[in-house]
C-alpha cells in the first residue's frame, strides 16, 4: 500500500489526553482523525456532516433528520435500501444519527471491508439519487416515527414543550425530529437542496477508530473520499440568544400519565460557547449532582428522605451554542410534586452555598477519569467523542485535553459554576401529572 503524499509535517499527532488521535485534511477540504486500537481486526468507520437540525430551514423543522433518512435510499451504483444490506452481506451492521449540530453516518466492519465502506460512503457523499416514488413514502415514515416516539408518549411531549421553551429565540427550540405540520410540507426539492447546500466533503469529518494506521487510511481516503469534487460552504448562521430574564414553567396533564414527573432545565454554557471557562465545572458538578445511584440528588431525594422512586440530571456540555443542564425528580407515590420541588430547590441551595466537599470532588474527578480510560477501548465511543467534539466548535486538541481539564476544577470552580447555572430566570420546570 502507498503511502506516497504522506508527509510528516502534514500529521499532527496529538500529545495529550486519552486517545491520541492522528489528524490530517484532504485536499478537498475533509477533514480525517484516526484512532488507534488493535486489539482485533476491527474498525469503526464514521462520516459527520457539520449540521443538524438547528440548521434546518425556516418552516422546515427536522429535515436534516429526513434527509439521513434518504441517504440510505440510492445512488447510481447502490439501489435503494441496498446499502444496509450490502453493510450485513460484509459481516458490518450501520445506522445514522441526527442531532441539533451534526449528522453522522457509521459502520461496524473488520478491517479488510473497510475501503468498500469508504467507497460506498463517498459514493453517497456526492450522487445521492431521489425520485418521488422515494421520497414521499419515506416522508410518510417521519410522520409515523414522530406519532409514535413524541405524540404518544407524553413524556416525550413534555420533553419537546420545555426545549421550546428553553430557547426564546435560537434554533435549539426546535425538534429534532420536526414538528408535524412541517414535516408533512416537505418535498424532494427541500431534500435536494439541503444535501447539495450542506453535503460536501469540506463539511465532513472522516472518523476510523480501530486496527488501522494513518499512513494506511490516507491513501484510501484519498482514492475514495479523495475524489469528492470540493463546493463551497455555506456560512452556519444561528439566531443568538437574548438574555432570559424570567423563570418559565408549565404543566402537561395526560391521562396515560401513570407516574407523575418533576423536570427543571437551565441554559447553561457549552464547551463551544460564551462562558465556556465554566464547562468543565459543571460536568463534575453534575456528575457529583445528578448521575446514578451515588448522586447527590439520589442519596437526598431518594435515600435519605425517601420522597422520590428516582432523581438525577446530566448536562450537556458538547454544543455549538448554549446548552441545557437538566434535573428530574419522580415522587414516591402518596409525594406531591410541590414537596419534590422544594426538596430540589433546597439540594441546590445548598450546593450554591457550599459547594462540593473535597473528598468527594476528588472521588468523583478519579470516577470520571477512570471511564475515560475505559471508554478508550471502545472504537465507536472513540469516533463517537472527536465527531460530536469536532462538529461542536471544537478541535482535535480541545478534546485530548479533556482529563487534563476535568483534573483541574477545583472547589472555587464549582461554586462559580453552581452559580452561573442554577439561575432560575434562565429556567423552565416541567410537570407531567395525570389527568383525571
Amino acid at each position: 500500500m502507498s503511502t506516497a503524499g504522506l508527509e510528516p509535517a502534514e500529521v499532527v499527532p496529538a500529545k495529550k489526553g486519552l486517545f491520541h488521535p492522528t489528524t490530517f485534511t484532504l485536499d478537498n477540504g475533509m477533514q480525517v482523525v484516526v484512532v488507534e486500537n488493535h486489539r482485533a481486526p476491527v474498525v469503526a468507520h464514521w462520516v459527520w456532516y457539520k449540521v443538524g437540525c438547528a440548521d434546518s430551514p425556516v418552516g422546515k423543522s427536522g429535515l436534516p433528520h429526513f434527509l439521513e433518512h434518504l441517504m440510505f435510499k440510492g445512488t447510481d451504483k447502490i439501489p435503494p435500501g441496498a446499502f444496509s444490506k450490502e453493510v450485513a452481506r460484509q459481516g458490518g451492521n450501520d445506522n445514522a444519527q441526527t442531532s441539533l449540530d451534526y449528522t453522522a453516518y457509521f459502520q461496524l466492519i473488520a478491517k479488510d471491508r473497510l475501503p468498500l465502506m469508504m467507497e460506498m460512503e463517498a459514493d453517497r457523499m456526492a450522487n445521492l439519487r431521489l425520485v418521488d416514488e422515494i421520497v414521499y413514502p419515506e416522508r410518510d415514515v417521519i410522520v409515523e416515527e414522530r406519532r409514535q416516539r413524541t405524540d404518544n408518549d407524553p413524556a416525550a411531549q413534555l420533553s419537546e414543550q420545555m426545549g421550546a421553551l428553553q430557547y426564546l429565540h435560537h434554533p435549539y427550540r426546535l425538534p429534532v425530529i420536526g414538528w408535524m405540520h412541517e414535516i408533512q410540507s416537505y418535498t424532494r426539492e427541500d431534500a435536494l437542496a439541503f444535501y447539495e447546500r450542506w453535503y460536501a466533503p469540506g463539511n465532513a469529518v472522516l472518523v476510523v477508530a480501530g486496527d488501522i494506521t494513518a499512513e494506511e487510511l490516507r491513501p484510501l481516503a484519498e482514492a475514495t473520499y479523495g475524489k469528492v469534487a470540493p463546493r463551497g460552504i455555506p456560512e452556519r448562521v444561528r439566531l443568538g440568544e437574548p438574555p432570559q430574564l424570567a423563570e418559565r414553567r408549565l404543566e402537561l396533564a395526560d391521562e396515560r400519565v401513570g407516574q407523575p414527573m418533576l423536570i427543571r432545565s437551565y441554559l447553561v454554557p457549552s464547551f463551544a460557547s460564551e462562558g465556556r471557562e465554566h464547562a468543565y465545572a459543571l460536568e463534575v458538578l453534575m456528575e457529583w449532582l445528578g448521575s446514578g445511584g451515588t448522586s447527590e440528588l439520589f442519596r437526598e431525594l431518594v435515600v435519605e428522605k425517601g420522597l422520590a422512586s428516582n432523581a438525577g440530571g446530566f448536562y450537556r456540555g458538547v454544543s455549538l451554542d448554549p446548552t441545557l443542564l437538566r434535573l428530574y425528580a419522580i415522587p414516591r407515590p402518596g409525594v406531591g410534586l410541590d414537596t419534590v420541588e422544594e426538596e430540589l430547590d433546597e439540594v441546590l441551595a445548598r450546593v450554591m452555598r457550599d459547594g462540593i466537599p473535597q473528598d468527594a470532588l476528588e472521588r468523583v474527578q478519579k470516577r470520571m477519569l477512570a471511564e475515560a480510560v475505559y471508554d478508550r477501548d471502545s472504537l465507536m465511543g472513540a469516533s463517537r467523542y472527536f465527531g460530536a467534539c469536532l462538529c461542536s466548535g471544537l478541535t482535535v486538541e480541545e478534546a485530548e485535553e479533556w482529563p487534563d481539564r476535568i483534573a483541574s476544577v477545583g472547589r472555587d470552580e464549582i461554586l462559580a459554576a453552581a452559580a452561573l447555572a442554577f439561575d432560575k430566570r434562565k429556567a423552565v420546570t416541567g410537570r407531567l401529572v395525570h389527568a383525571a
